[in-house]
């Protein structure tokens, strides 16, 4: 024993005190909770942070608040992901299609689920090629109701995905679908679609991405819990990742601060239960 502790640079007497410890209530109950944000963590794929993983500590009853576990977290060296610039172009508003106006106008919120869908297409890093991904997503809950991954951003990618919203969904009549001014939401097969799914057309103002900052925000998220962390070889392996993202995490995990920390699928079911009652 002398010889290893002579080796390990340690003290007799301390490696002793420390074999011979007993840990206090506190030092345990602060272990427990470390043990919690290590699993929180990774459980989210390493992209939750101090604000959600106190929010689900609270939930399992521990009295913590997030200055505590953002300590914890730095004392365990864990660390959220972090955005970083991400930016090509995918609108061309140079056209002569019809505009619709902006009947949203930047009112971010809905009285109930496939009330308001915002719609936005995103450009796809691959080094098979490029990739292009249009999402819908619902206002009240935050859902990506639909959805598609194509190698090209001509008009029937917007349009499947907006066939997979309504086949999925089945809204009622009037509900307000919003876009920016692409090609592809403005031309004729698109606006066809929604008037034979009665929906109602709102367009962002020319050069305003803040009209369509919900659609936005999800993409910036894709971008910051996804794509930054990998590299995609093939479309395959990039299509396999995102649906594993949008269907098994964001839309039944991820829990939002604005649906109170509820995932999208969660809200929505707390929604139709209430109403239910």
């Amino acid at each position: 024993m002398t010889k290893m502790c002579k080796v390990l640079e340690v003290s007799p007497s301390g490696y002793f005190k420390w074999r011979n410890h007993e840990p206090s209530q506190q030092e345990m109950r602060r272990n427990k909770v470390k043990d919690r944000i290590v699993f929180h963590y990774h459980d989210s794929d390493k992209i939750y942070g101090s604000p959600k993983i106190t929010k689900l500590l609270q939930d399992e009853d521990y009295t913590i608040n997030e200055r505590t576990v953002s300590k914890y977290m730095q004392e365990l060296g864990l660390r959220s992901c972090v955005s970083k610039i991400f930016k090509v172009t995918t609108t061309n508003s140079n056209h002569d299609y019809p505009i619709a106006s902006n009947k949203l106008n930047q009112n971010f919120t809905a009285s109930a689920p496939n009330k308001v869908w915002v719609a936005d297409i995103t450009y796809i890093p691959c080094r098979e090629g490029r990739l292009y991904l249009a999402s819908i997503l619902d206002l009240f809950t935050r859902e990506i109701v639909g959805w598609r991954l194509y190698g090209h951003m001509e008009t029937q990618l917007v349009m499947d995905a907006l066939k997979d919203a309504y086949e999925s969904k089945k809204p009622a009549e009037g509900l307000l679908h919003h876009s920016d001014r692409g090609t592809q939401y403005a031309s004729k097969d698109y606006r066809d679609q929604l008037l034979e799914y009665r929906m109602e057309a709102s367009m962002s103002r020319t050069g305003n991405c803040y009209d369509n900052a919900c659609a936005e925000a999800f993409f910036s998220l894709l971008k910051k819990e996804l794509i930054q962390s990998r590299k995609f070889q093939t479309k395959e392996q990039a299509y396999t990742e995102i649906y594993r993202y949008i269907e098994f995490f964001y839309n039944r995990k991820r829990i939002h601060g604005s649906i109170g920390y509820l995932s999208p699928v969660g809200y929505a079911q707390k929604y139709y239960k209430e109403i239910s009652a």
